[in-house]
């Protein structure tokens, strides 16, 4: 560790016991417990609102976040001595949800639904708008997702000669296509009245690894993303991914519907807007979006065995589809 971030340190109260490398970052140990040192490029507006919104969280008692700690000059960055800046947070030794525990997943479940009646519980300001992500609607991003695979198999199609992974695309587009436009439109009408949404705050990239279940409570980390929009967005990103790790068990996904519902209960709408966004082949646009930035010269076998198993878990899904809808 250089003398850099030795000087950031010497900026806030305590000092450390030892210091060491970690995903990008500093991991501090102190005698209250761990923190985490890492570079900052955002604004100190984003800040100021995370560390609002995560500050009305830790009053209510519900979770622990990983929020921000002040600098000596109550600042919540801190510029080093070569004009780099970073920002302190605590952090923390449990570890990150497992996809493999079906207890630890619905526990998992629930706690996501505990935040979310938090996060209900503090009313929206409107001088937070200057450091929130502001998310577009989410039939408008489906719609770009859409043509960003329209425009893939368009490219794929005037090829010549195609690799297993183009062959595998040519055969399975029109299915997946299909209903990525039936999702985008069934949401249309439930985004334009606009009148009628509860729009809340949210995690905005809330999954597995973001997430650390604890006994009594879990750790939620990693605000960056947060936002005023649709808490079921959150719900379902977490639910998709332990979908297809468990290749589509519907028994598994609606005991977590049910465990958040227990919970959080869900109107009518939010469960309509969650039909339509399990609905939506993300795997598969992202599997294409990967493909048309990548390098077209090699493609990773890896990327051919996803597609298998997006056909291979193709039943599984749409019975669970229906079983949702």
């Amino acid at each position: 560790m250089n003398d850099s971030y030795l000087e950031v340190l010497k900026q806030y109260e305590g000092e450390a016991t030892s210091v060491r490398r970690g995903r990008g970052a500093w991991i501090c140990e102190y005698p209250d417990g761990p923190r985490l040192l890492k570079e900052y490029r955002g604004t100190v507006k984003r800040l100021e609102f995370e560390d609002a919104v995560l500050g009305q969280l830790e009053e209510q008692g519900i979770c622990r976040t990983d929020r921000y700690v002040r600098n000596l000059e109550d600042g919540l960055v801190t510029a080093g001595p070569d004009g780099v800046k970073y920002v302190l947070k605590r952090w923390f030794s449990e570890r990150e949800c497992s996809l493999r525990d079906r207890r630890e997943i619905l526990f998992c479940t629930r706690q996501i639904a505990v935040l979310h009646r938090g996060l209900q519980e503090i009313p929206w300001q409107e001088e937070w708008s200057l450091g929130s992500t502001v998310a577009p609607a989410l039939s408008e991003e489906m719609a770009r997702h859409s043509r960003e695979m329209k425009r893939v198999r368009n490219f794929i199609r005037g090829k010549r000669k195609k690799t297993e992974f183009e062959l595998h695309v040519m055969q399975s587009f029109d299915a997946y296509y299909g209903q990525a436009l039936e999702a985008e439109k069934g949401l249309e009408p439930l985004d334009q009245n606009q009148a009628e949404n509860r729009l809340f705050l949210c995690h905005g990239d809330l999954d597995q690894h973001h997430i650390l279940p604890g006994n009594q409570e879990a750790v939620f980390i990693e605000f960056s993303q947060m936002h005023l929009g649709h808490q079921v967005s959150d719900l379902y990103r977490f639910m998709r991914k332990v979908m297809e790790k468990h290749g589509w068990d519907e028994y598994l996904g609606c005991s977590m519907l049910d465990a958040y519902d227990a919970v959080q209960p869900m109107d009518a709408k939010e469960r309509q807007y969650l039909y339509f966004l399990f609905l939506y082949p993300e795997k598969y646009w992202k599997q294409l979006n990967y493909y048309y930035n990548a390098n077209k010269a090699w493609i990773p076998e890896k990327n051919v065995e996803k597609l298998k198993t997006l056909e291979s878990q193709k039943e599984a899904r749409r019975r669970f589809l229906s079983r949702i809808k």
